[in-house]
């Protein structure tokens, strides 16, 4: 496994260790199902009068877990603390966001067999489809970081004006816009959440993350 990088190109001739592994997450995550699961507001976790489950749609009588029905207030709760968070965020320097989001994509590869399990038993991927989810979340986070690295934090000096006389500069300088809302779908659950988000989060906006009711779990997870 150590000189294997699982990629949708590489994925079709797997070492067998990648499915030992598979096996053991899948073990271990269904050793843990039914759990409640709160919202994550604020850093808290938040609890619903109403609840809905998520289910194997392979077999529904497992329940993989039990989620929140959000209410109006919960939404006006997470852009508030969503916008109390986007100063400080904002004005972090971007060489540090973009040193924490490369570390949040070294977790999520690090738990990469977990989450890809969750993903199997919740979407019904394959298991090479579901870690190839994951995996690309990952991709897409450093990407982001890459981005926002090669064009040095989107300053960018663009020369003078050739006029007589007078001496104009001209920057281009691209801000933080503020709380962006990401509603990840169930097709890719990892990819679809974690790639928008990296890419708000690295650029020094705030997020609020809605997943799909299809695959509340997965989400949770990553």
């Amino acid at each position: 496994m150590s000189d294997f990088k699982l990629t949708y190109a590489t994925m079709f001739n797997p070492p067998e260790a990648l499915h030992i592994r598979f096996e053991e997450a899948l073990t271990e995550v269904r050793a843990n199902l039914g759990q409640d699961y709160g919202m994550i507001i604020d850093g808290k976790e938040t609890f619903a009068e109403k609840k809905f489950k998520s289910s194997n749609p392979a077999n529904t009588a497992e329940v993989l877990g039990y989620f929140q029905t959000g209410t109006a207030e919960d939404a006006n709760a997470a852009i508030a603390a969503a916008q109390a968070a986007f100063p400080g965020w904002s004005q972090t320097p971007y060489p540090q966001r973009v040193e924490l989001l490369r570390k949040a994509a070294d977790l999520i590869d690090a738990r990469i067999f977990k989450i890809g399990a969750a993903i199997a038993l919740e979407v019904g991927k394959n298991r090479l489809e579901a870690l190839g989810d994951i995996a690309e979340t990952a991709d897409l986070i450093r990407y982001a970081c890459y981005q926002m690295e090669k064009n040095v934090g989107f300053v960018v000096d663009m020369g003078r004006d050739p006029l007589v006389g007078y001496t104009a500069t001209n920057t281009s300088l691209l801000r933080p816009y503020g709380v962006w809302l990401v509603i990840s779908p169930f097709n890719f659950p990892a990819a679809l959440s974690g790639g928008p988000v990296g890419a708000a989060l690295v650029t020094g906006n705030t997020v609020v993350l809605k997943p799909a009711t299809d695959t509340p779990w997965s989400v949770r997870l990553l």
